[in-house]
């Protein structure tokens, strides 16, 4: 039995782009089910270029960073439980501003 292949998109907006190499856009393809979770932790390892602690907080998204999965506000769907669908657009947008 072959793992199914997952499709999706990531957005990176209002400067959260540059914790990820400057890139506002990625497909991704990635095997089977994929809780939120697991995608967190791969973007840590895999995408994530600049400063962690501006975009993670122990597990999860850090304040300040709004996440929105195909225009819904991830709390709304389970925030670290959402299991990702085909074609998932998933925009994270940073309020974190320096001063």
């Amino acid at each position: 039995m072959s793992a199914k292949e997952l499709q999706i998109n990531l957005e990176f907006s209002a400067g959260a782009e540059l914790l990820f190499g400057n890139i506002k856009r990625r497909k991704l393809s990635l095997d089977g089910t994929v809780k939120f979770a697991s995608l967190l932790k791969w973007m840590h390892a895999n995408i994530l270029t600049e400063r962690p602690e501006l975009f993670l907080q122990g597990d999860t998204v850090r304040p300040g960073i709004l996440v929105l999965i195909n225009d819904t506000d991830w709390e709304l769907l389970g925030e670290l439980e959402y299991e990702l669908q085909p074609n998932d657009n998933v925009l994270f947008i940073s309020t974190l501003h320096g001063g």
